[in-house]
């Protein structure tokens, strides 16, 4: 008797999961597992990690939120401290595994990674469906390849057209029985606690779906285009980006929990400005899928590389939130010890690496994906690029006034002074620049 295997990657929950639908049609014994790759931790060369302590600890919150899930189904989640391809072939060989269940993936390495798995072992059959965007591919009015060369124009199609979203799947009521029994985390995982890690997001499906439907109770929605710039505070912004970065909740959860609490207390522009940036979200998507690697290309999509240079001691400065400026300062420390940053913040922060410090672009998203909760690869490279200029809708004016911005959103210094953002130092003018790596 052939098996199967259920490889969760960025869909850790079990509600609206249209390939946890597809396996749970078959009727051979199963196993669910996740693959935490040992290179996540290692430093890479942008001078940081894949996976930072913040990412990390809202990581296992969710999977051990997904182990309790699955124990109710008498199933269990299996975590493995190995690369993917490792693990499935030791099913493949050990345990007659032939049919293997994969969420349709965004990420350049991530679908050369399942490419590879599906041209190793011919005779195994890949499982895919969509658990992480909008729309289905082929709901779209235009090819993968013929994407729009703006979100503008892209949003303008969408609106046009609207293609119909999905109404949202059910849990679950069966699941197909163990293949093996539940096994121990490997010892060699790193440990939450010699981190002394503390957050006020807990990562999981439950977390989810409890913040979700506490927004949608009060006014927050109604009132979201007022105070989405705001520097800080978590009823400022729908932070749903944290649970939908890992799979916790689906995007299509939200619309239908947005069109929900449109007819019971009316739209606006706010609840349509929340529709707005899933859209974006959307479109960084596709726009990872179109362009594959180049989404981590200095010269990005185009073909001109940006005026910019590395000086490190600059980079640390910015790291640290040491740098000349109060307000990006503040930002990156509110990064560095909650693990989030608002969109303004990320923004400010960027403009600032790109046109005040003249550094590599590719140096702050690698930071970015190292410390931030809700690092989504297609959004994060796709809003550094736009920022730097050298991706979707290039063009020079995204270069913020730091002074200005701080009159804006934090006129009375009280987001600076609580993140203490003063602690400025100028910049080390002997930091020569240097080219460390290739474009």
């Amino acid at each position: 008797m052939t098996h199967s295997l259920y490889w969760f990657t960025h869909d850790l929950r079990l509600n609206d999961n249209q390939l946890l639908k597809l396996a749970c049609e078959q009727k051979t014994p199963l196993s669910f597992v996740y693959c935490v790759d040992p290179k996540w931790f290692k430093t890479t060369r942008f001078s940081s990690q894949t996976m930072g302590k913040y990412r990390w600890q809202f990581l296992v919150s969710a999977l051990r939120d997904l182990d309790a899930q699955l124990k109710s189904y008498g199933q269990h989640l299996v975590v493995y401290h190995q690369p993917a391809y490792e693990v499935i072939s030791h099913y493949y060989h050990h345990h007659n595994v032939r049919t293997l269940y994969c969420s349709e993936q965004i990420g350049f390495n991530e679908r050369q990674s399942l490419s590879a798995i599906g041209n190793t072992f011919d005779n195994l059959k890949i499982n895919q469906a969509n658990t992480f965007t909008l729309y289905d591919e082929h709901q779209l009015p235009f090819s993968g390849n013929d994407l729009p060369a703006t979100f503008s124009k892209f949003r303008k199609i969408i609106e046009h057209h609207e293609p119909q979203i999905l109404a949202p799947i059910n849990t679950p009521t069966y699941l197909p029985p163990p293949l093996i029994a539940p096994m121990p985390w490997p010892k060699t995982l790193p440990e939450i606690k010699k981190w002394a890690v503390s957050s006020q997001f807990i990562g999981g499906e439950q977390a989810a779906m409890e913040h979700l439907n506490h927004y949608f109770t009060g006014d927050a929605a109604s009132n979201y285009k007022q105070t989405r710039n705001a520097l800080d505070g978590v009823e400022n912004s729908t932070k749903f980006s944290l649970w939908l970065a890992n799979g916790n909740l689906s995007v299509r959860l939200i619309i239908a929990a947005l069109h929900d609490y449109e007819q019971k207390h009316g739209a606006n522009d706010s609840t349509y400005w929340i529709f707005f940036e899933l859209l974006w979200r959307e479109y960084f998507q596709l726009y990872s899928v179109c362009y594959g690697k180049k989404l981590f290309s200095f010269k990005g999509i185009g073909s001109k590389k940006p005026l910019t240079s590395f000086y490190s001691q600059r980079f640390k400065q910015w790291c640290l939130g040491t740098t000349p400026y109060p307000i990006v300062n503040a930002c990156m420390k509110q990064l560095n010890q909650t693990g989030y940053m608002s969109n303004r913040g990320r923004q400010l922060v960027a403009s600032c690496l790109v046109h005040e410090l003249n550094l590599d672009w590719r140096f702050g998203a690698a930071y970015f994906e190292q410390q931030l909760i809700d690092y989504d690869v297609a959004a994060n490279w796709g809003n550094w690029q736009y920022l730097a200029g050298v991706g979707a809708d290039p063009r020079a004016g995204r270069h913020f006034n730091l002074a200005k911005q701080t009159q804006m959103y934090d006129p009375h210094n009280t987001f600076i002074n609580h993140w203490r953002g003063n602690n400025v130092q100028s910049l080390d003018s002997s930091d020569a620049a240097d080219w460390p790596l290739s474009s």
